[in-house]
């Protein structure tokens, strides 16, 4: 029997005020995506295209211009009752662990600030300890009266993520982990995380730019551009045979990639004029090459917009040439 999603987006938009003389901004323009328990999802993408808003829609940070958010097959409220206890279910990993914890704070009072804010009636100095345990400070009574600055960028880290573990929640989203330490903690920070879904069932949505990371924590990978996921499937679908023309020059440029890379031209459009047809089509590969032309599929890629993907186990992808290919000779 298949495991009923933890937390989905149903039909998702998110839109903002444009600049002046431009229309809205549509940063999350019409996604399907759910998060079943203790899997990890990486949601990938270049800067600008919408991960992130995405994922403060999860958190209920941002409300929905249209579609909704659903957390255990029921959709989220947006009373503050409803998402106090929404937020304690779904927590934030952020990226720089130097600019989200107060200098002013103790790595205790730092950990124990959601405690307090939830209104915990246990024991606060027990559950503070265990969470410093789950993210690898040990013996947590050592870090308890340190700051921030005394700390390396690991412990940073494995602070802010104690600080979302101690609210006992289900589910991490974790907005780029890693980006901001060394290498040589990057591995280490990830190992965590694994451990976290082995020991605690916990899901996570890894918000990244980053392919490679990706192939490292995932178990699924969603692939955004332009406000929509365009390519999605487990971590060896996507990252070993990419069918998305996006996807494929995101991963030719690694340093382990076979082949020439493909540099992408130009910058991806304003989120306030998103392209008519595929909204990939002015920096496509496979458009300027020729190939695109040569299926039979130039002119749906220019004005033909691909089917919005659906929160589905199996292989997808928004692209007029991989359809062709899909169908059967």
């Amino acid at each position: 029997m298949t495991t009923p999603p933890l937390i989905g987006a149903q039909g998702l938009h998110v839109t903002f005020p444009g600049r002046r003389g431009a229309g809205p901004a549509r940063a999350v323009d019409g996604v399907e995506l759910d998060i079943r328990p203790g899997e990890i999802v990486a949601l990938v993408g270049e800067s600008g295209c919408g991960k992130s808003t995405l994922a403060r829609a999860l958190l209920g940070l941002v409300r929905p211009t249209a579609g909704q958010i659903s957390y255990e097959g029921r959709e989220l409220s947006y009373s503050s009752r409803a998402l106090r206890a929404h937020r304690r279910q779904v927590q934030l990993v952020l990226q720089d662990p130097s600019g989200s914890l107060n200098p002013r704070h103790t790595v205790y009072d730092a950990v124990a600030e959601g405690l307090r804010i939830h209104g915990h009636a246990g024991d606060e100095r027990a559950a503070v300890a265990e969470a410093l345990s789950r993210a690898g400070l040990r013996p947590p009574e050592r870090f308890f009266l340190r700051y921030p600055h005394e700390l390396s960028g690991g412990q940073r880290q494995r602070v802010v993520i104690a600080g979302a573990l101690v609210l006992e929640p289900r589910l991490l989203v974790a907005d780029e982990p890693v980006a901001s330490l060394d290498a040589s903690v990057r591995g280490e920070i990830l190992a965590l995380l694994l451990r976290l879904r082995t020991e605690l069932g916990l899901a996570a949505l890894v918000v990244t730019h980053d392919l490679g990371l990706a192939w490292n924590i995932a178990d699924r990978v969603a692939v955004m551009y332009l406000g929509r996921i365009v390519e999605t499937g487990t971590v060896e679908e996507v990252l070993t045979a990419p069918r998305h023309p996006y996807t494929q020059a995101l991963l030719s440029v690694l340093p382990e990639a076979p082949g020439t890379p493909q540099i992408l031209t130009g910058e991806p459009p304003d989120p306030s004029r998103i392209p008519p047809g595929c909204r990939f089509h002015a920096r496509c590969p496979a458009l300027a090459s020729g190939q695109a032309e040569r299926a039979g599929v130039a002119e749906a890629c220019r004005t033909q917009d691909p089917e919005m993907l659906h929160a589905a186990r199996e292989p997808q992808s928004a692209c007029h040439l991989s359809a062709r290919r899909a169908v059967p000779t």
